[in-house]
């Protein structure tokens, strides 16, 4: 095993682990067995990244005899070479430095950073329309009908680009198909409670990606005064 081995740091495991679990609990509150289930997975994604980010390199491990012929020379268990791909694409490999400000690991973290203020400012308006039993059409529902959900799946893309391993590039498209299979029942449980008013908000408003025509209409209503709308 080449040195230095810059791993086995099993309090940050646990640490960062515990952070995005619950964070994911705060902004889900899991009531039916089918958001139990995608909370599991979810919460079993983060453990396995951050095991193999600072506690045992699985991948690196079990990949090692491609790694050391392709790449000779290459300390596979230095810290900064856990960047797979950037390693692969041969960027970022040279210093720590240099591992977290390329491109690539930037790009990463603005997608982690960006999913992560998209779940908490739609939970605040899906919080405010449940209150006053409303369908949450304003923030960032005004684009896109399950903006939490894109919030998700952009913190998974931004550590997939920045930290894969095998267990978590298998378990991406699983939480993804989760994602969208759960965001299809809540709909229909949304439309039974709020017949035409959601069936509106529907025909208008993406699933998942914000198209033109939306952002446009979006942009007509905050600039356009309530007594022109429908003059």
């Amino acid at each position: 095993m080449n040195s230095p081995y810059e791993y086995g740091y099993w309090p940050q495991v646990v640490i960062f682990s515990l952070i995005f679990v619950v964070f994911a609990f705060s902004f889900t509150r899991p009531k039916h067995w089918r958001d139990w289930r995608q909370f599991g997975t979810f919460a079993a994604f983060m453990v396995a990244l951050f095991t193999e980010m600072y506690g045992f390199p699985l991948t690196i491990y079990l990949l090692s005899g491609w790694l050391s012929s392709s790449y000779p020379g290459l300390n596979l268990y230095a810290h900064e070479n856990g960047h797979l791909w950037q390693t692969l694409l041969g960027i970022g490999s040279e210093s720590p430095l240099a591992a977290h400000f390329n491109l690539l690991h930037i790009f990463s973290n603005l997608l982690i950073a960006g999913g992560v203020l998209l779940i908490m400012n739609a939970w605040r308006i899906l919080y405010q329309a449940q209150r006053s039993e409303q369908v949450a059409t304003t923030g960032p529902y005004a684009y896109v009908r399950h903006p939490q959900y894109v919030g998700f799946v952009a913190v998974l893309t931004g550590f997939i680009l920045q930290w894969p391993t095998l267990l978590t590039v298998l378990m991406f498209p699983v939480l993804v198909w989760m994602y969208a299979r759960l965001a299809v029942v809540e709909e229909k449980e949304i439309h039974a409670r709020f017949g035409a008013t959601y069936q509106a908000y529907a025909e208008e408003t993406p699933r998942f990606i914000p198209h033109r025509r939306n952002r446009l209409q979006t942009f007509t209503r905050a600039v356009t005064p309530p007594e022109e709308r429908h003059g």
